[in-house]
């Protein structure tokens, strides 16, 4: 299988801190990964750096076979190839526009609709997406009126309007109450599970929303990698707790994850 990323010795620095510290890694075709960490850890600016919309301090990083900063590749070219579902994309949305129109921006990589001539093929497309994520009855809802489940559902049908090679999901589950989080974690498991969806990367604080279908994890703390590799191996409560910094249980139930704290002596 063909590396979709690969960061070589990578450090991001700022102000002197380092936000990511000498990270190696890479993703391969077909991979679903979640990057789990604290707060802070590092786990955006991760995922920043591989929707090349941010570039290394040192290091070299590869997305989709394209060096970011190599002669000849143009990151105009490259992110039409990535899909991105955050809260960052969120707050440049119209919130006045539909939700089929908030889809269907993503066909031409942009924000708000501006007298563009959408084929059928793409609102068919939009359509389709919107349906697999359970949201049909909400076509004509103002994105702006969405409940957070609702908002996050919109974003992951937009991303994927492009047919992206590689799917970035940044905190899909965050604000949800529980009925809200299940939904969403088994749409995703429903997707991740799909031989025919891109490669994905998943950041999140907990290993309850990680669904089923998720192969790989990577755990970092204060820019450090800690564990990266197959989720059967290593999402251990020895590495659990290390990356959150105080003893915690990892109990593994089907398909699923829970983590516990040990009780205060």
């Amino acid at each position: 299988m063909s590396d979709v990323l690969e960061l070589v010795d990578v450090s991001v620095v700022r102000d002197g801190r380092a936000l990511v510290d000498d990270v190696s890694w890479s993703v391969k075709e077909g991979e679903r990964w979640v990057i789990l960490g604290p707060n802070g850890a590092g786990k955006t600016t991760l995922l920043n750096i591989a929707s090349s919309y941010l570039f290394p301090t040192k290091g070299t990083v590869s997305v989709l076979g394209e060096r970011l900063g190599g002669v000849g590749t143009d990151v105009f070219d490259l992110r039409p190839r990535i899909g991105i579902a955050g809260v960052a994309l969120a707050e440049k949305l119209p919130r006045r526009q539909t939700v089929l129109q908030t889809v269907l921006t993503a066909a031409y990589g942009m924000t708000a609709t501006w007298n563009e001539n959408y084929d059928k093929v793409d609102e068919d497309r939009a359509r389709a997406f919107l349906d697999r994520l359970g949201m049909t009855e909400y076509l004509d809802r103002k994105f702006g009126t969405l409940s957070e489940g609702e908002r996050k559902r919109t974003l992951i049908a937009r991303a994927m309007m492009t047919d992206p090679e590689l799917l970035l999901l940044d905190e899909p589950a965050a604000g949800l109450d529980l009925g809200g989080r299940e939904d969403l974690v088994r749409r995703l498991g429903r997707l991740a599970r799909d031989p025919y969806a891109p490669s994905m990367i998943m950041v999140t604080h907990h290993v309850e929303e990680i669904a089923p279908g998720f192969t790989h994890v990577l755990m970092i703390r204060q820019g450090k990698v800690l564990a990266a590799g197959p989720m059967e191996t290593e999402l251990t409560s020895r590495n659990l707790s290390l990356c959150f910094g105080l003893p915690l249980v990892v109990e593994h139930q089907g398909e699923r994850y829970t983590a516990r704290g040990l009780p205060l002596g």
